[in-house]
């Protein structure tokens, strides 16, 4: 297990590595539940109860199960991030294992590794990581609410990232295209999941098709 990173939602950040498992060991707990019982029944004793922590402790970190949920968000989101990261990484020691030119830019559909990345590993998520079916960035409680907030989140960063492996300036324009590809893939990938539990493979390819054909005229 990794250690969470500081959360806004918290009443106080850990500082001893003895603490920081607890936390990681509350907010592991907090999204099992998510998944056995929804948000509606997920309540902080539960919590401590399936952490195997003192109530207390959960108080100390968190003062009601929201705050909790938004903490697990920002750990998806921390995840999300790395996993991204790895994936790209990876990617860029295969091409040069490859003797592939690690200066080229986006062109030739390059940038297409780095969209595949961004959608495989939220799909990924999306299909694995407990709880996140119902929280993912922060978006979905209350139950069915979407709030705009963390896909301006995401595509910020997702700007960060990507415009250093496309060799793009991070504008403006950047921005404002990485944010209607987030909000668009997000709808569609909405509708595969409630098609599918497993998400609808075919309305998940028609996204994939929708985003490159977008971004092909910002990338290309």
């Amino acid at each position: 297990m990794m250690p969470v990173h500081q959360a806004t939602s918290l009443r106080r950040a850990p500082v001893q590595r003895r603490s920081a498992e607890r936390l990681t060991r509350i907010l592991d707990a907090c999204a099992d539940l998510l998944d056995e019982v929804g948000y509606d029944e997920l309540s902080t004793r539960a919590v401590a109860q399936r952490a195997g922590v003192p109530i207390g402790s959960v108080y100390r970190f968190f003062g009601n199960k929201r705050a909790m949920a938004d903490a697990l968000a920002q750990r998806n989101l921390e995840r999300y991030t790395e996993r991204v990261l790895e994936r790209l990484q990876r990617t860029a020691d295969e091409a040069a294992g490859e003797d592939a030119d690690p200066s080229a830019g986006a062109g030739g559909g390059h940038w297409h590794i780095a969209v595949d990345a961004v959608l495989d590993e939220y799909l990924a998520m999306k299909r694995t990581a407990p709880g996140f079916s119902l929280v993912d960035f922060g978006n979905q409680i209350p139950l069915g609410t979407r709030h705009t907030e963390p896909n301006h989140r995401v595509a910020r960063l997702l700007t960060q990232l990507l415009s250093g492996y496309l060799r793009r300036e991070p504008d403006e324009n950047l921005r404002r295209v990485f944010l209607i590809a987030v909000e668009t893939a997000d709808t569609l990938v909405q509708l595969a999941f409630r098609l599918d539990p497993e998400g609808d493979e075919k309305i998940i390819a028609e996204t994939r098709e929708l985003l490159r054909a977008y971004l092909s005229r910002v990338l290309d």
